[in-house]
């Protein structure tokens, strides 16, 4: 079910400090998207990535490093964590892309 070793890449690393420290603030469709694919990913794999914590209160930096995590170490064995799986590497783009927004923002203002 999951690769057993997993040395992240640099543009991995990068993504991850690039993210808000706090919660990513996202436009309500992005915001669907992201939360649903973390729940998908979740029931798929049996999995509870953020115990007790509701996902307006995840991290940036926690909730793509965990996205990364997933998509290089899980192995789907079935349709249901093929599709799951297959959700990862869109929310990551789309999370590095907000990241890289408000880096960029943060630079001009």
């Amino acid at each position: 079910m999951t690769k057993a070793d997993y040395i992240p890449e640099l543009s991995e690393v990068r993504m991850e400090r690039r993210a808000p420290e706090g919660p990513f603030q996202l436009e309500t469709e992005d915001h669907v998207y992201v939360h649903g694919c973390l729940r998908q990913v979740e029931a798929a794999f049996g999995l509870d990535a953020f115990p007790g914590v509701p996902f307006d209160a995840i991290s940036g930096r926690a909730l793509i490093h965990r996205f990364i995590v997933w998509w290089r170490t899980l192995e789907p064995e079935n349709a249901q964590q093929a599709e799951a799986h297959a959700q990862l590497p869109g929310a990551i783009r789309l999370l590095d892309t907000v990241s890289a927004f408000l880096e960029e923002r943060a630079r001009r203002g």
